[in-house]
C-alpha cells in the first residue's frame, strides 16, 4: 500500500510539470484538421491532409482549482508553512487536478468521395484526474485531536491517471447541405495506470470514557489499483521513458472506444455543432498490482491499556486490527472506462461573404469574414461531471490568415481569455493557440494554462 501511494504522488508531481482537456479555442475552427480529433462530425472542405510526423498536434495543459503553485512558491518571505496553512483553509470541499497532454506520432486524410473523409492516425496521451480532498490534508496536517465528532470520508479521495497510445481511424459524411456526421474508433494500449474510485468508510475521533479517545473506523471499503508499474518481484519495471513509450502501441493493456460527432446548419449562416468523445474502456493485464482495505474497527488507545507484563500485547493489537480490517495485494485484471467528454456549440456568421470552390467535390462554400458563438463542454470525472461555458469570436484577417478569441468559466478560472492563430502558406497549415493569456507573464499563478501548436500539410 506505501509502495503505491508513493508512486501515486510521484506522478502526480510529474503530471503537474508537463500537462486538461478541454480544447475550446481549437473545437469548431474548421480550417484545422485536428478539429476533426474534437468532432468527427466536423464538415471538411480540403481533398487530403498530412500532418507533420510528431508535429502536426502538440498540446500541454494544467488546471488546478483552489490554489495556484505561486501560492506556495512565491519568494515572498511569507514562511512556507504559512502559505500551506491558507491554502489548506482557502481549498474548497471538492477541489482537483485535471490534467492532460497530447503528442501526435501520425496524422492524415483523405476525401474518399462527395460524401466520405477518411481519417486516421496515432497519439500518445497522459491523462491524470487526482482529487484535493481538503479535510484529508488537515488530518494529515494537525491530527485528529483538533477534530473531534468530525468524520473524515474516504469517498474524497479519488485518482486516474493513465499514459497512453490511441490508434484510431474515422469518417465524416456529409449527408446533405445541411447535415455532415462523423465517427471514429480508437484501439487504446495503456503504458502505466493507477486508478482508485469509488472508495467508502469514515474515520472519527470521539471523547472516551476508558480513556481519552476512541478512534473509529467505519464501513471502510478502499482499493488501489495500479498497472505497468511494479514486475511480478514486486519490483518498479520502469527503468526509462523508452519503456513507457514502446508499450503505448499495442501493448498488454488494451481497450477499446468510439467517438460521435455531428454539424448542422440551421440556414448559410449558422450551425450547431456536438461531438461525445471516448465513450469505452481499457482491460488492464499487465505488470498487476493492487491493494484493498475493507472492515471496520474502533480503537480507544494504548494510553491505559498497556500491560508491560504481556509481551504479546503489540503484536495481539496488530492481529486484532488485522481481524476487522482486511488487507489484500493481488494482482487481478480490472477494467477502467475512459473520461467521457461532451462538446456542443453553436456558431452564427456574419460581414463580409466570400465563396470558395472546393475542388474535391466541385462545389462552393461560402465564409463570412467574422463569426460569434458558444460552447458546452463536460467531462465525466470520478466526483460526477465537471463542466465549461465558452463564448468565442472568430475574424477572418487576411484570406489565408483566421484569428479566434475566446473567453471561459471553469471551475478552474472565471478570467480565462484565450487566442488562436491559424495560417495557410502555400499548402502548409500553421496553428498555435494559447490560453488564458493574462497569465502568460506569471504561469505560476494560473489556476489553468495551456498551448496547443501544429503544422499540417493541406490540399484543396
Amino acid at each position: 500500500m506505501k509502495k503505491i501511494f508513493a508512486t501515486l504522488s510521484l506522478l502526480l508531481i510529474f503530471s503537474l510539470t508537463v500537462t486538461a482537456q478541454n480544447k475550446q479555442i481549437l473545437y469548431g475552427f474548421s480550417n484545422i484538421p485536428q478539429t476533426l480529433l474534437l468532432n468527427p462530425g466536423q464538415d471538411v472542405g480540403y481533398k487530403y491532409h498530412v500532418g507533420m510526423p510528431l508535429l502536426s498536434g502538440i498540446s500541454a495543459d494544467i488546471n488546478m482549482s483552489g490554489f495556484t503553485v505561486a501560492d506556495l512558491f512565491t519568494s515572498d518571505n511569507i514562511d512556507f508553512n504559512t502559505k500551506l496553512n491558507n491554502v489548506i483553509s482557502n481549498l474548497g470541499s471538492n477541489d482537483y487536478a485535471y490534467l492532460n497532454t497530447q503528442i501526435e506520432v501520425i496524422n492524415a486524410g483523405v476525401k474518399l468521395n462527395k460524401r466520405d473523409y477518411l481519417s486516421f492516425g496515432f497519439y500518445t496521451e497522459a491523462d491524470a484526474f487526482l482529487t484535493i480532498p481538503k479535510g484529508i490534508l488537515e488530518l494529515a496536517k494537525e491530527g485528529n485531536a483538533s477534530f473531534l465528532n468530525r468524520s473524515f470520508l474516504l469517498s474524497k479521495i479519488s485518482s486516474q491517471m493513465d499514459v497512453l497510445g490511441v490508434l484510431h481511424a474515422g469518417i465524416s459524411r456529409k449527408i446533405n447541405n445541411k447535415l455532415t456526421v462523423g465517427t471514429r474508433l480508437k484501439i487504446y494500449s495503456s503504458a502505466l495506470n493507477i486508478y482508485s474510485g469509488g472508495n467508502q468508510g469514515s474515520f472519527t475521533t470521539r471523547l472516551g470514557r476508558d480513556n481519552i479517545y476512541v478512534h473509529t473506523l467505519n464501513n471502510v471499503d478502499a482499493a488501489v489499483y495500479s498497472s505497468g508499474i511494479y514486475n511480478e518481484n514486486d519490483e518498479i519495471a520502469i527503468e526509462g521513458a523508452g519503456d513507457v513509450i514502446g508499450s503505448t502501441f499495442l501493448g498488454g493493456n488494451l481497450g477499446l472506444g468510439v467517438d460521435f460527432g455531428f454539424t448542422y446548419n440551421i440556414d448559410s449562416q449558422t450551425k450547431i455543432m456536438a461531438s461525445l468523445l471516448d465513450l469505452g474502456f481499457i482491460s488492464y493485464s499487465d505488470n498487476l498490482r493492487n491493494a484493498t482495505l475493507n472492515g471496520n474497527y474502533v480503537f480507544s488507545g494504548i494510553e491505559f491499556q498497556y500491560d508491560n507484563t504481556n509481551p504479546d500485547y503489540w503484536q495481539n493489537l496488530t492481529d486484532d486490527f488485522n481481524e476487522n480490517i482486511q488487507r489484500e495485494e493481488n494482482r487481478e485484471s480490472y477494467t477502467v472506462a475512459r473520461p467521457v467528454k461532451l462538446n456542443a456549440a453553436i456558431k452564427h456568421s456574419f460581414g463580409k461573404s466570400r465563396s470558395e470552390e472546393n475542388c474535391s467535390d466541385i462545389s462552393y462554400n461560402n465564409y463570412f469574414d467574422n463569426a460569434v458563438g458558444a460552447q458546452l463542454y463536460s467531462v465525466l470525472t470520478p466526483i460526477g461531471p465537471r463542466f465549461a461555458f465558452t463564448g468565442f469570436y472568430e475574424r477572418a484577417l487576411l484570406e489565408r490568415l483566421q484569428a479566434k478569441v475566446t473567453y471561459t468559466v471553469d471551475d478552474f478560472s472565471y478570467t480565462n481569455v484565450g487566442i488562436g492563430i491559424s495560417a495557410n502558406i502555400w499548402k502548409l497549415n500553421f496553428y498555435g493557440v494559447v490560453d488564458n493569456v493574462f497569465k502568460l507573464s506569471n504561469v505560476a499563478d494560473a489556476n489553468r494554462a495551456s498551448f496547443q501548436l501544429g503544422v499540417n500539410l493541406i490540399v484543396k
